[in-house]
């Protein structure tokens, strides 16, 4: 199994955890640091949707409560989709690449998500892997 491929596993269990009652898709995330430890996080709804707190920020900052810092993060992976369905292209959302751009480098950052359900055969679940600098152009920075 290729680190891409093992990163997005980590995603889908990850995405288990979800708590998402009001919109019922379940999202998971898994960051990748450059020392090879992993950091996972899902969604977490709230009735005022505007608390919400997507896979990706809630991966990232439980990275960043560990001491992790910008320069440190080598690719995050996304997995969602219908909470008891199958998996759907889920990129991040336009916040989530801008908090990513505060601690990686837009042009060093790897970010996939699954785009359908893994190989039956291989196992391998298709996806798409661009940079965040492909995903975020002219992101905010100071």
């Amino acid at each position: 199994m290729t680190e891409y491929a093992q990163l997005l596993a980590e995603a889908m269990r990850a995405r288990e955890n979800s708590y998402c009652p009001y919109s019922g898709f379940a999202v998971g995330a898994a960051i990748l640091m450059k020392d090879g430890a992993v950091y996972r996080g899902c969604n977490v709804e709230n009735a005022s949707y505007g608390a919400t707190n997507c896979a990706e920020r809630t991966a990232l900052f439980t990275a960043v409560a560990d001491g992790r810092r910008r320069g440190e993060f080598a690719a995050i992976a996304v997995a969602g989709g219908p909470k008891d369905g199958e998996l759907r292209a889920c990129p991040p959302c336009g916040i989530c690449r801008q908090v990513l751009s505060e601690f990686a480098d837009p042009e060093e950052l790897f970010v996939l998500w699954a785009t359908g359900e893994p190989d039956g055969e291989s196992g391998e679940v298709p996806c798409e892997v661009h940079t965040l600098a492909e995903l975020l152009p002219g992101g905010f920075a100071l």
